[in-house]
């Protein structure tokens, strides 16, 4: 497997600041703390934030005064792709990226994501602290457990019936899959109110329930019946095609830790779990600055913008102890998570 780049996870984000002091990850801390790394970036987010809240105004009032009309349709990805940064905004929220106390960062994140997207911030921050905890780790991370895709030869065997055939062509059927994810990411968050305290259900129930109202009026009152679900459906399938595109090449086809096998510290399992995507500025606005997964991982309460700061702290050190610091560029990224799910389906498809 060619190596490349990483993504991280801890329980509470902000775990990842204390190390005990004789582990790998410790002198690397002690370092990206010394460059003010994890300081808060106030501005930059603030600029961040109300950029993005204009285009997204700007987008809407497009829809509203072109109106009923098929060149409308030419808004949608352009709202796909600001959805897409409204979503990294979430993100950076849910890791108390943006700010100190966990109140203003939960506002933060149910504006921009039960609100603005649709998508529940309580249940996209307990699964993703989870696959933050342990990337990669098949009974402890939920994104490779066995579902419409699967990511061992294990959970390769035990399927059946349609889902078989999917694993047989699930290399081929990635990206197209990837158009639902969209919806599919609203549907979770519905199913999620269940799971929540009723205090938290009744703000992050209110804010979903609202989004589609407003996202349904907008559209209705905008076109014909015919041209508003054209839109939403080129809409829904080019966010979810972004954010696959976006989060595909973190993890796909990196080391996958043994659950019986040793355990390992912080730093291995974050960096050897993961893999970085090199490119220009252009690279790191597309994906979100999480092109620099490892990083990411290995302090997930870092601001963004200063993930790439850190990346050269972060390769001398792995350099240094030996362990493999995996980059790619963006397209072979793609490539070896391909051929990882291709291997995976390859003996169903040998019968």
């Amino acid at each position: 497997m060619s190596q490349t780049t990483a993504v991280i996870g801890v329980h509470d984000p902000r775990d990842a600041v204390a190390a005990p002091p004789g582990s790998e990850f410790a002198p690397l801390l002690r370092t990206v703390k010394g460059r003010g790394l994890l300081e808060r970036r106030y501005a930059w987010y603030a600029r961040c934030i109300a950029a993005n809240a204009l285009a997204l105004g700007g987008i809407v009032t497009g829809i509203i005064l072109i109106g009923d009309s098929w060149l409308t349709l030419l808004l949608a990805p352009l709202l796909a792709v600001f959805g897409a940064r409204t979503a990294f905004i979430g993100h950076d929220a849910g890791h108390s990226q943006i700010a100190g106390g966990k109140a203003v960062n939960r506002v933060i994140g149910l504006i921009h994501g039960n609100l603005l997207l649709g998508m529940s911030y309580s249940w996209w921050n307990d699964k993703h602290n989870r696959h933050h905890a342990n990337p990669n780790h098949i009974d402890k991370d939920p994104d490779v457990v066995a579902d419409v895709l699967v990511f061992t030869g294990k959970q390769a065997k035990d399927r059946s019936g349609f889902r078989r055939w999917l694993t047989r062509n699930q290399a081929w059927l990635f990206f197209p899959l990837t158009l639902l994810e969209g919806v599919a990411l609203k549907v979770h968050g519905f199913q999620d109110l269940r799971r929540q305290p009723r205090r938290e259900r009744a703000v992050e129930g209110a804010l979903l329930v609202t989004h589609v109202v407003a996202y349904a009026t907008l559209l209705l009152i905008s076109m014909s019946p015919g041209k508003a679900l054209a839109f939403a459906a080129l809409h829904q399938a080019l966010f979810g095609l972004h954010l696959g595109l976006a989060f595909a090449p973190n993890h796909k086809g990196m080391e996958m830790p043994d659950p019986n096998g040793e355990r390992w510290g912080h730093l291995r399992r974050q960096v050897l779990t993961s893999r970085n995507i090199r490119g220009t500025v252009l690279t790191d606005w597309f994906l979100g600055g999480l092109n620099y997964q490892i990083e990411h991982h290995l302090f997930p309460s870092m601001p963004r913008p200063n993930l790439r700061l850190a990346q050269p702290l972060v390769r001398a050190h792995c350099q240094d102890v030996g362990i493999p610091y995996v980059e790619t560029e963006l397209v072979d990224s793609y490539r070896q998570a391909l051929r990882h799910l291709h291997a995976v389906g390859e003996p169903l498809r040998m019968e």
